[in-house]
């Protein structure tokens, strides 16, 4: 179910971005205001790049060793994601 659009925000964009999100919008068949909004979820909501800076951050307080050869790390976060 698509979320209800409760809360309006007004920005000012210089004229040239503007024109390139018009012209990006045109192209996807989408709005301006879809592409702004999956721009902020992306950068800010849930999922996006605020969730996984907090999650660098506990993984930077975990303690343990971490293998340096990037195959073995692959395969140790296979396991670990499909063990009971």
């Amino acid at each position: 179910m698509p979320r209800q659009m409760t809360k309006k925000a007004t920005i000012l964009l210089p004229p040239d971005l503007y024109v390139e999100l018009e012209d990006e919008a045109r192209r996807q068949g989408r709005s301006v205001g879809e592409l702004v909004r999956e721009a902020v979820m992306i950068r800010y909501g849930a999922g996006g790049e605020s969730m996984r800076v907090k999650a660098v951050e506990k993984l930077v307080q975990l303690k343990g060793e971490v293998p340096d050869d990037p195959l073995q790390l692959e395969a140790e976060i296979i396991r670990g994601a499909t063990e009971p």
